[in-house]
């Protein structure tokens, strides 16, 4: 076990975490309900999304499936990643980073293969509940990903003269994202900060000879 638990450690933290706090959401929060954390900077704001991290979505039932799957499949790719990783001693740093990654992705999993089977439908006037007697509000594969980090910092107008958008409001920061979505940003970012620092070449000394100089 020595490499794994570190990684293991913060695997199994921002998962509980991350599962604690969008069980919190479901079962307290009515759809769209927030609550202003630090004034209009950081809102607990509570939504759901189909597909993709930050709220993106992902089209249709067919293509909900997919994508479920294409995830359960690169969060395998990923442990693999991780298992070769520890055994073959790279650096710490650039490990657990993966780890971060990895446990996003399957945070966001788990909500997407099983949350639609363990609570009711979330609606704007009603609350979820949890493993209803009429069953969940979909099948497997086919939840929805819990969002509720909101931080509109800076809201304004485009100027009437901006290409596309002049004239229409401007707000950074618009998606609503979860801690798992955090952990897979803060895992990427990390990466390439250090990259060089990771991914390092081993400057190898020239071997040195005791030569003879034979004389004629």
């Amino acid at each position: 076990m020595k490499g794994y638990t570190k990684p293991l450690i913060l695997v199994l933290s921002v998962l509980l975490i991350d599962q604690l706090v969008k069980f919190w959401i479901k079962l307290n929060m009515t759809l769209g309900q927030e609550y202003k954390i630090l004034g209009d900077w950081f809102i607990i704001h509570f939504t759901e999304n189909n597909g993709m991290a930050f709220g993106l979505e992902f089209g249709g039932e067919t293509g909900k499936l997919a994508l479920s799957l294409f995830r359960i499949a690169a969060v395998i790719g990923i442990a693999y990643g991780l298992h070769y990783m520890v055994k073959n001693k790279y650096h710490r740093g650039f490990i657990l980073n993966v780890a971060l990654i990895f446990a996003g992705a399957l945070g966001n999993i788990i909500d997407s293969t099983v949350y639609g089977m363990l609570f009711s439908e979330s609606t704007w006037f009603e609350k979820a509940r949890l493993f209803p007697i009429e069953g969940g509000y979909s099948g497997l594969f086919h939840g929805k990903v819990v969002d509720m980090l909101y931080f509109p910092l800076v809201k304004g107008n485009f100027p009437d003269w901006f290409p596309i958008w002049g004239g229409s409001d401007f707000l950074f920061f618009r998606p609503v994202f979860n801690i798992a979505d955090s952990a897979i940003t803060v895992g990427v970012i990390l990466i390439l900060i250090y990259q060089k620092r990771y991914f390092k070449e081993e400057v190898v000394e020239p071997a040195s000879y005791n030569s003879e100089v034979v004389e004629d």
